[in-house]
């Protein structure tokens, strides 16, 4: 499996603004969360990346990218009918192709030298199937992510076979429904915001556009959970959530802490401390 193409998802609307919002990357450079997930891409082997916007937004976005502009397209979600449909509308980018997908309100920083969305990548083309991302997440933070259940892969340390997928389920839901063998107590495998996905996926959605409410992404994987092999990759790395509140400030200072400004970064911080101690 080669993976090419990629699709980011920025219709929401929560997410016409904040994939807009300026950060320092991890080399120091001034840039938009769009870029740097963009940049994360690329890194992983994409030539070619959709941007699914709300309409009227294209000019936003194409100044927010203008770096890597000439691999990038734009594609319009016409209809508010939710994430899944968002994602369905790239589906004549995507053609017969597997696709890399990530969100635009989540930035991630890799424990590797290898970038997340590389770990990501390599695994499906190894494997040759449909893997998310996703990280042990406490009980508390369901209400924010879509959470898998299923088995460890034998002999694998963070790859599991996906049995079931629930968004933002209730932690009793969670309990009954998406408890992992080897998990510590209180922790759920939770959506990282990023997955490599087969054509099936958006077939899969496609039999929902026909109704008029919201479309998810959810339910989607967890019937295609049973059609074919579906895995899921504890990925070595952090998701911020650019969407939460101070969701902005630390997903900057993980940024600040793992890139070329680290020191100058922790001395600042340190001083603001001290005045804090003694204000």
């Amino acid at each position: 499996m080669k993976i090419t193409k990629a699709v980011i998802t920025a219709a929401g609307k929560d997410q016409r603004s904040l994939p807009l919002q300026r950060l320092v990357d991890r080399d120091g450079e001034p840039k938009s969360a769009v870029q740097i997930i963009i940049e994360e891409a690329v890194a992983a082997g994409a030539e070619n990346i959709v941007l699914v916007i709300a309409p009227g937004d294209e000019d936003a976005f194409r100044r927010a990218v203008s770096a890597q502009a000439q691999r990038i397209q734009f594609i319009p979600q016409l209809a508010s009918r939710g994430y899944g449909h968002a994602l369905w509308c790239a589906r004549q980018f995507v053609g017969n192709e597997p696709f890399l997908h990530l969100v635009s309100d989540h930035l991630y920083v890799s424990n590797l030298p290898k970038r997340c969305a590389q770990q990501l990548v390599e695994i499906a083309s190894a494997d040759n199937c449909a893997v998310s991302a996703v990280q042990a997440t406490r009980e508390n933070m369901l209400p924010y992510y879509g959470t898998v259940g299923g088995r460890r892969v034998t002999q694998h340390k963070n790859l599991y076979e996906i049995e079931n997928v629930l968004e933002k389920p209730t932690p009793t839901e969670a309990e009954q429904h998406l408890i992992v063998p080897g998990l510590r107590a209180g922790h759920y495998l939770c959506f990282f915001g990023m997955h490599v996905l087969t054509p099936t996926v958006l077939e899969i959605l496609g039999e929902s556009t026909g109704g008029t409410g919201n479309i998810q992404l959810s339910p989607a994987l967890a019937k295609l959970a049973s059609r074919e092999r579906y895995l899921a990759l504890e990925v070595a790395g952090s998701r911020y959530n650019i969407g939460v509140k101070y969701g902005l400030l630390t997903a900057q200072l993980a940024l600040a802490l793992h890139g070329a400004d680290r020191d100058e970064v922790l001395t600042q911080l340190v001083e603001l401390l001290a005045k804090q101690k003694h204000a």
